[in-house]
Formats: structure tokens, sequence, C-alpha cells
């Protein structure tokens, strides 16, 4: 599929405008932020394709479903308390670091075999590790942001790369929004440990 590089900014800037609708609409607890999440996983998932980075067009048609997943899970739960923000042992991290980076070099493999994408090694490490911590944020462990900033830069070079820059630009945004969501839950996890 080939589209026209005015239509591929268009593109890109809605899928940054609303992956940055779905930060604020998260961090503000309010589940329109699924719908909005889902609008930029889709736009992602076509420009992903596009660029030829088929894992990550993969994942974000995973992260449309979990949209929907997310969207009636909040609206079912809205009155039940918040998970406690816990750490993950360092064992696990080694353990799924190790995992993970395996997964991906065996996934990267056949696609730089058998398809032209343009990055697989990259590109499979990134949906990997973002699995991993799209798990790590639904059980409220503090270390998901770390992920994520890690993930956000390598995404940013592979966006750019791509020819992508408003999705690229998105990125970078989520660099600044994980950096935040570290702190908070970092504050929150030592607002934990004092005594009431």
């Amino acid at each position: 599929m080939h589209l026209s590089d005015a239509v591929l900014n268009v593109l890109g800037i809605l899928a940054m405008l609303t992956g940055v609708g779905y930060a604020v609409l998260a961090a503000r607890r309010n589940r329109w932020c699924w719908v909005s999440g889902a609008f930029s996983s889709a736009l992602i998932a076509l420009l992903s394709w596009i660029g030829k980075l088929p894992m990550q067009a993969g994942l974000q048609v995973f992260f449309v479903g979990m949209s929907v997943y997310g969207w009636m899970s909040w609206t079912r739960s809205s009155a039940s308390g918040e998970l406690p923000v816990t750490l993950w042992p360092i064992r696990w991290h080694l353990l799924a670091a190790l995992t993970l980076t395996l997964l991906s070099f065996l996934s990267a493999r056949p696609l730089a075999e058998e398809t032209d994408a343009a990055w697989p090694l990259l590109d499979s490490l990134t949906v990997w590790f973002s699995l991993l911590a799209t798990w790590l944020v639904a059980r409220a462990k503090l270390e998901n942001w770390l992920y994520w900033i890690v993930i956000d830069v390598v995404l940013v070079f592979l966006f750019y790369d791509r020819g992508q820059p408003w999705v690229a630009m998105l990125y970078v945004l989520l660099i600044v929004i994980a950096s935040a969501g570290f702190i908070a839950w970092r504050r929150r996890l030592h607002a934990q440990m004092v005594p009431a």
C-alpha cells in the first residue's frame, strides 16, 4: 500500500494527537482513554505496516484489542480499589530480559529472511518488551515506566528512520509522560511504605 506524503503526515499527526490524548486521559483515570488509545493504535498499526515494521503493526493491533478490554474493565469496575504500586524482583527482570531477547532473535530471523522488514531485530525487541511492560502496568509494577522509556527511545529512532516524524514525536512525548509516571508512582510507592 502506498499513500501520499500528505496523507501519511495527516495520519501521523492524528496518531500523535490521539496517543497523547490516551496518555492524558489515562493519567486522569478517564475511561475514554481507551477509545483514544484504540484509534491511535489503529493508525500506528497502519503506519507501521507501510513503514515495513511488521512486528510493530502486530503489536498495535494487539493494543487495539487491549483498548476494548480496558474500556470494558474500567466500565465494570470503576468503583473497585486500585492496586498498590509494587516492585518486581530483580531475578524476574533478568529472566524476562534473557527470555525476551532470545524470543526477539528468534522472531527477527524469519522477518529478515522472509520479509522486507526494515529493522527486524529492533522491531522484535520493542514488541516483546512492550508486551512485558504492558503486563507490568496491569500489575502496577513501578518498573514498567523504565521499560517504556527505553522502548520509546528505540521507537523514536525506528519511526523517524521510516519517515514517520509525527509518530516519532508521539514517542518523544511518551518518554516525557513515562518519566513523569515513574516519578509519580515512585512517590506513591514511598507513601504506601509510610505507616498510617
